[in-house]
């Protein structure tokens, strides 16, 4: 499963940017999918999952603020991001593991995107 992650930019504080990630190489229906960020100094973080029941889940920071979709083909994940904040600044990946749940350790998925970075100035 190869993955590519695309939509990253600067924004101010207050603004949206939506990520996209193209899933290629399998039958993308079989796996979970989710995102993560890492900024600098910090360890890679979970921020939206997706089952593959449909299920999502939100990092509590990003909770209200954040949205994770999949679209028709489900070959494109999707991370709709409102309301940015500084502390949102980080690489963004794209990442799968193929079960049906999405595991909570962010070492348990197989698959990951090169990333793309976000930047929030305040």
């Amino acid at each position: 499963l190869q993955l590519v992650e695309t939509g990253g930019g600067s924004v101010p504080a207050g603004g949206s940017l939506r990520l996209s990630c193209s899933a290629s190489g399998a039958t993308s229906t079989s796996y979970c999918m989710g995102w993560f960020r890492q900024a600098l100094g910090k360890e890679r973080e979970a921020v939206a999952t997706l089952d593959v029941d449909g299920t999502t889940n939100y990092a509590d920071s990003v909770n209200g603020r954040f949205t994770v979709t999949q679209d028709n083909t489900l070959h494109t994940l999707n991370l709709q991001m409102n309301n940015l904040k500084p502390e949102d600044t980080a690489m963004y990946y794209c990442a799968a593991v193929r079960f049906w749940r999405c595991p909570a350790r962010v070492d348990q998925y197989r698959f990951w995107g090169q990333g793309t970075q976000v930047t929030v100035s305040s």
